[in-house]
């Protein structure tokens, strides 16, 4: 039997309505864990099925860190005034900004990464797999290129807040929660001599 704590407990770590984290639990046998990842892929296969609705909305966040040499913009965009002006929603936003101040990113998803930024890392990459072995050479260099830009990606970066789950997961679950398309727009980061 699920009890109010556990939904209570769910709810609390992931922020989804009170009903679907009782159905979660329902579904999981009251695991807490398989619970949280049985929302992400809910949250996940609910940004799948909102891709292709407009943004008509959104707000721009900023935060500056505290000594007021690193600061950074994010636009992030919905579909509703009404999502816009939530709370939640504008304290995302302004998480975002802290994530980008903090971590630097340079594009907001993979197929932003320019056909230069690729040429030139993969060159870079290239002279340190040049003594594998030929046969595992692309797979080597492969998976470098993937762990370098999935720093510089914000959607990949692990959200600063929770390493456990990258941007992307906390936007699906943004999705889930508010019923709306949600996206990162674009962001700035500025910092104090570049």
């Amino acid at each position: 039997m699920i009890t109010t704590e556990q939904i209570k407990a769910l709810r609390d770590s992931t922020g989804i309505s009170v009903m679907q984290c009782k159905k979660a639990l329902e579904e999981t046998g009251g695991d807490m864990a398989k619970a949280q990842i049985l929302l992400r892929k809910q949250g996940a296969d609910a940004a799948e099925k909102k891709a292709g609705r407009t943004l008509l909305s959104g707000v721009i966040a900023s935060y500056i860190h505290g000594n007021g040499a690193v600061g950074a913009l994010v636009e992030l965009s919905c579909e509703t005034d009404f999502v816009a002006q939530n709370e939640e929603f504008r304290e995302l936003a302004h998480q975002l900004a802290m994530q980008v101040a903090a971590l630097a990113p340079q594009f907001v998803r993979r197929e932003e990464v320019t056909d230069e930024a690729m040429r030139a890392a993969r060159e870079v990459f290239a002279k340190e797999t040049e003594k594998k072995p030929a046969t595992l050479r692309e797979k080597i260099l492969a998976g470098k290129l993937d762990a370098y830009f999935s720093e510089k990606i914000l959607m990949e970066q692990p959200f600063i807040r929770d390493p456990e789950q990258p941007v992307r997961a906390l936007i699906e679950g943004a999705i889930q929660k508010f019923g709306e398309k949600i996206e990162i727009t674009r962001f700035a980061r500025f910092s104090v001599g570049n």
